[in-house]
């Protein structure tokens, strides 16, 4: 994958295609239930399509490779928080998570100018999200027997 040119998209929840968002949904299940085996994980929540949700989406050809949800400020908090953010597979190993992050942060600056940023993070990505300038707050928690600790991004 080093190299190769994902096609990105940055969608209001709005113009987010059913082919899309199913799409978007598979992966997030293909990473978050299957390989991480959480068969509780409730990951349908309603956020996807509320209020201002935002949705980035990489694709190579018409395989959607990478995802993240980015919900607007009142639905999880005061800010804006990034979510969901997954990689397939096939994804994973050459910069396409990187480049995910890269996206996710040019939209919220776009949709949310000068905001501070917050985020879940699995304990373990700790310095992957470090090294895209967030900051951890708080103490490691379990959320689906995962250790997770929140992160912020300043303004």
């Amino acid at each position: 994958m080093v190299g190769v040119d994902l096609t990105w998209l940055g969608l209001h929840h709005r113009d987010v295609s059913g082919r899309q968002m199913h799409d978007l949904l598979q992966l997030r299940h293909d990473v978050f239930v299957i390989e991480q085996d959480c068969p509780e994980y409730r990951d349908i929540d309603g956020l996807d399509i509320a209020d201002d949700t935002h949705h980035v989406l990489g694709a190579l050809d018409d395989e959607v490779l990478a995802v993240a949800r980015v919900l607007s400020p009142g639905l999880s908090g005061p800010r804006p928080r990034i979510g969901r953010v997954a990689v397939a597979s096939a994804g994973r190993g050459g910069g396409v998570g990187h480049q995910l992050m890269g996206q996710t942060l040019t939209l919220c600056q776009r949709v949310w100018p000068g905001q501070e940023l917050l985020l879940s993070a699995q304990a373990h990505l700790e310095g992957y999200y470090a090294g895209h300038g967030f900051a951890p707050v708080g103490e490691v928690y379990l959320e689906d027997d995962i250790p997770h600790v929140d992160m912020v991004r300043p303004a």
